[in-house]
């Protein structure tokens, strides 16, 4: 597992989106062979869209062969819902870039039959040949997407009751009012994820040292979703330095040289 540590949040989205414009440049995608992108939402993937946004209007970055799939979206609330996730990534990405309509992918959280719903994202990836790069976030107890404490790593997308503190976390969003947020998501499984040929999770803040201590030097534990990144075969963490502040000096200088050694 590689970890990138940047001084600041600025810093850290600007990295995760030039080393995801660099690999969709280096991968030259076309009608017949485009890149698959996975996509996620929150607070700590913002900056990321605001920089993919910039470098598409600055030429840097196209989507008109780019096929995306998103990482979750709450059950129950209508798609126009500010807090939906299918407005987020409009109001954040979809709106601003030419990623044709059809290629975008986000789960239908008012399906008649949730249960098929999740069973044909499956199928969708597996159509297009999977998932070439998922960019994800961490929660504070180091959950991925909606994959809870707990979540079993043969996981898939499924539809998942969200624990009292992830709606507690996600309250800010909807008038610090708990009892507004909804109870249920669907999210891709924690499989789904490692099933990409590249995961790129963002981790910012102070209140994600803990997961990120975790994740990095922790056991491989469901109970720490994120830890399942160690046996990815090319898995990044690119953080902040709030988000390291765990980190045992060592590991945290080890990543530093590592990081500087790059070519």
């Amino acid at each position: 597992m590689r970890l990138i540590i940047k001084e600041n949040y600025d810093a850290m989205s600007k990295w995760a989106a030039n080393y995801v414009i660099d690999k969709i440049a280096k991968f030259h995608p076309s009608p017949e062979h485009p890149f698959v992108l996975g996509l996620a939402t929150g607070s700590s993937p913002e900056g990321f869209y605001r920089e993919i946004v910039k470098a598409y209007n600055e030429g840097k970055i196209s989507f008109k062969n780019i096929i995306t799939f998103n990482m979750d979206e709450y059950v129950g609330i209508p798609e126009d819902h500010p807090q939906s996730y299918h407005t987020f990534m409009y109001e954040n990405l979809f709106n601003h870039v030419d990623c044709p309509k059809e290629n975008i992918h986000i789960l239908n959280g008012n399906a008649a039959d949730l249960e098929e719903e999740c069973a044909n994202y499956e199928r969708q990836i597996a159509q297009v040949g999977g998932i070439d790069l998922f960019l994800g976030g961490i929660g504070a107890d180091g959950h991925i997407a909606f994959n809870e404490p707990g979540s079993s790593f043969e996981s898939r997308t499924r539809v998942k009751t969200l624990t009292t503190d992830t709606r507690i976390a996600n309250s800010r969003f909807f008038d610090n009012d708990v009892n507004k947020v909804p109870k249920y998501a669907m999210t891709v499984g924690v499989r789904t994820v490692m099933n990409a040929n590249e995961v790129l999770i963002v981790a910012n803040g102070h209140n994600k040292a803990r997961a990120l201590q975790h994740a990095v030097e922790g056991s491989v534990s469901q109970m720490w979703t994120i830890t399942c990144l160690q046996m990815h075969r090319h898995g990044i963490i690119v953080c902040d330095e709030p988000a390291a502040e765990e980190l045992k000096v060592s590991t945290y200088k080890y990543f530093k040289d590592i990081e500087g050694n790059q070519l």
